[in-house]
């Protein structure tokens, strides 16, 4: 879904800093193919990257050989399990990385804060401070979610193109979890305008009747991820959203910072 961080001609790129060639091209391949829903064919790859088809042919053999990529019956290509282990583990050193932010959203807001990323069609939670309140809203590190039902999905896929939210939501096929849910997609593209207007997204009962989530992505995050807090109705009003948004745009991107420098807070 979101663009690749390699977005211009591979075969125009120059190795940075004196790296391997062949190696920047592999995870350039990889990153394209995750950027197309994770299948692509040769030819798919060769027009996006601008490197010849025999080229591209040798890099995927060697993928496939370490696990990285299989080759499908259609003798289309797609991403490994092997990638797994290697993404889970990032995950969680990116929620070690995030929980002192989402520390400080308790502090200041009271309310339960999560960070989540998109991995492929779905929203998956990789880290949560929880409320110090009696009730409060809990969701498992881990937890795969449709973004369209959530507040971090919205804030998410506001930054993409509607053809490719359109195709997303066409694989997802909308859902509904509560009764609140926008299950229409010319709703729900209206809704992420909305947010691109207002810089935060809103799950208003959407996810879990009786609870009210804002959130924000993460500016210039490596992969996309978005930071919310998310409480009871009775306590997270809308005439809170003075409040909290902004608590949530300032560490969003005191986090946006520290993801740069690969340092915990």
């Amino acid at each position: 879904m979101p663009p690749s961080s390699a977005s211009t001609s591979a075969a125009d790129a120059k190795p940075a800093g004196g790296g391997v060639q062949s190696l920047e091209r592999a995870f350039d391949l990889l990153e394209r193919m995750a950027d197309a829903g994770g299948e692509v064919g040769l030819s798919e790859l060769s027009a996006s990257s601008g490197l010849p088809l025999p080229t591209i042919h040798r890099l995927m053999r060697t993928l496939v050989a370490c696990g990285y990529v299989r080759q499908q019956p259609n003798r289309r290509y797609a991403l490994g399990p092997r990638l797994i282990r290697l993404g889970e583990s990032a995950s969680r050193l990116l929620g070690t990385w995030a929980r002192p932010f989402l520390a400080r959203l308790v502090e200041e807001t009271g309310e339960t804060a999560n960070m989540a990323l998109l991995d492929g069609d779905e929203i998956v939670y990789v880290a949560q401070v929880p409320s110090r309140h009696a009730v409060r809203m809990f969701t498992e590190v881990g937890r795969r979610v449709l973004p369209h039902s959530t507040g971090v999905g919205k804030a998410l896929l506001a930054g993409h193109p509607p053809e490719e939210v359109r195709a997303l939501l066409g694989r997802t096929g909308m859902p509904a979890a509560t009764e609140k849910t926008i299950t229409d997609p010319d709703t729900f593209l209206d809704a992420l305008a909305e947010v691109r207007r207002l810089g935060y997204a809103v799950d208003d009962n959407e996810q879990e009747i009786g609870v009210r989530c804002f959130a924000v992505p993460v500016p210039d995050s490596p992969t996309s991820a978005a930071i919310s807090i998310s409480g009871p109705t009775g306590r997270v009003t809308e005439a809170s959203t003075e409040k909290v948004v902004p608590v949530l745009q300032e560490v969003a991107a005191q986090l946006s910072v520290a993801l740069a420098n690969q340092t915990p807070a």
